[in-house]
């Protein structure tokens, strides 16, 4: 595991940034849910709470483990956006980040709101999918291909 970029960390500590789970189910049919609650405890795995056991995200999640499928997130603000891929490898329903992301929870909705569980996602594949970093890394590649077709004709 690796540290995750001080951009992305900021994102996912910001509460106004946009936050997106992608998951597929057996039939490889994707589903996409906004999850508020995504952070990292550690600055290397990603964490989101589950508020209900029988939901199609916890079944496909539950699925990934199994058929040992990557999910995909998405958390995005303003011109700011990264796309994470990684395993999900672990769901919490009790211990010590549990009982610290049901707070989280109770803080904001309520001192009687409950979660059924907490997951954990190991990144493998973090990419900034931000349109100026985009259009650079573009440029650097297409200068960089140009470099290439030079020095080839010399």
């Amino acid at each position: 595991m690796s540290k995750l970029p001080e951009e992305l960390l900021s994102l996912l500590n910001d509460t106004e940034s946009t936050k997106v789970v992608g998951t597929i189910n057996n039939e490889g049919i994707p589903h996409l849910v906004v999850k508020g609650s995504l952070t990292t405890l550690d600055n290397e795995t990603i964490v989101f709470v589950e508020g209900f056991e029988g939901s199609l995200t916890n079944e496909n999640l539950i699925s990934s483990i199994k058929l040992h499928k990557k999910i995909a997130i998405n958390i995005t603000k303003g011109l700011l956006s990264y796309q994470i891929k990684g395993f999900p490898h672990k769901y919490l329903d009790t211990d010590t980040i549990f009982i610290q992301l049901l707070g989280w929870v109770r803080e904001r909705r309520g001192a009687d709101a409950t979660i059924a569980g907490v997951w954990g996602v190991t990144p493998e594949e973090i990419r900034n999918e931000s349109p100026a970093y985009r259009r650079s890394a573009l440029a650097k590649e297409e200068s960089g291909s140009k470099k290439s077709s030079v020095e080839q004709q010399a």
